[in-house]
């Protein structure tokens, strides 16, 4: 675990050549506001869920947890999962799939420090245990032996086009090593499979985060574009006969950069799957560099065996 309070609040010194909006987002996290109960859901609120918004998320994409035993049942760890389908439906699904699982240990999931301090949803995201993700947060709850949460692909894994569901992509980020290094916890890789097809993703841009400027002021470098954002642009432009050419463009324009566009709505089944943990003596036998790689590597193939496991299972049987 942590060795001593200096190095729990300690992380990587800023990188010089970040962007503007990049150590605005770190300054927000260090600065904001911490979670003092990670990984330990308000009751109250934990049962509001399951009543009201569990029978919604059961049935539009039946999650399963499998292989939940690979948890460690004490200690803090490092649960690294893939991120799909803009990252909604695996937090509903999480969230449902833990706390419908009496006694079972809730992990504090690493939110976005935007969306950690902002309101309202940094209340009920800090209420069902959830911590900014920055490396002050992850290592001060990994050496109270609570596992944590990490999504390392963020935006980049979240935002796939549909063609490539069954990849992982974390885009080369090792962050989430470090902490797993310097905390000296196991990993537990974490595989999803499904949520990509409830809010489908035709292709994404950098250029449109950019002319959207509010994606890239939050950190979202790269904007998708939706089968349902397509869909609907497409119906306001049938539309410009009745109302006109130039409104119907236009409306065309916002719906596709409206939340409402990107919002899960095909119900599809979603298959959530623990692998077994990764000792940390054997992904770090050393400091180096190429170990980092070694270990990134290892962990990603790891993830993605999981999220294709079905597939793989089915050409065994063929």
């Amino acid at each position: 675990m942590i060795e001593s309070s200096s190095e729990r609040t300690a992380g990587p010194s800023p990188d010089p050549r970040a962007s503007p909006a990049r150590v605005r987002l770190e300054r927000l996290g260090r600065e904001g506001r911490q979670q003092p109960n990670p990984g330990r859901p308000d009751p109250l609120l934990a049962r509001s869920w399951l009543r009201y918004l569990g029978p919604i998320v059961r049935l539009a994409f039946r999650p399963t947890l499998e292989n939940a035993e690979n948890a460690p049942p004490e200690g803090g760890y490092l649960l690294v999962a893939n991120h799909s389908g803009l990252g909604n439906p695996d937090i509903a699904c999480l969230i449902v799939s833990f706390l419908d699982r009496p006694g079972a240990r809730v992990p504090a999931a690493m939110v976005h420090p935007v969306s950690f301090n902002s309101w309202p949803a940094g209340g009920w995201m800090a209420r069902l245990g959830a911590i900014p993700s920055t490396y002050e947060a992850a290592l001060g709850a990994l050496s109270q032996g609570v596992p944590v949460l990490v999504f390392p692909g963020g935006d980049i894994d979240a935002t796939r086009p549909v063609w490539r569901a069954r990849r992982v992509d974390f885009g080369g980020r090792q962050g989430f090593l470090k902490i797993a290094r310097g905390a000296k916890v196991p990993i537990v890789p974490m595989g999803i499979r499904g949520t990509h097809y409830t809010a489908p993703i035709l292709f994404r841009s950098k250029i449109l985060s950019t002319l959207l400027v509010f994606p890239r002021l939050t950190g979202v470098r790269r904007f998708p574009v939706t089968l349902l954002g397509v869909l609907g642009a497409v119906g306001f432009i049938a539309l410009g006969p009745s109302i006109g050419w130039l409104l119907a463009s236009i409306l065309a324009m916002l719906w596709i950069v409206l939340p409402l566009a990107q919002i899960p709505w095909i119900p599809w089944t979603v298959r959530i799957r623990l692998g077994e943990p990764i000792r940390h003596e054997d992904l770090f036998p050393d400091e180096g560099e190429e170990t980092l790689q070694r270990a990134y590597d290892r962990v990603l193939g790891a993830v993605e065996d999981l999220v294709n496991v079905r597939d793989r299972d089915h050409d065994l049987r063929s």
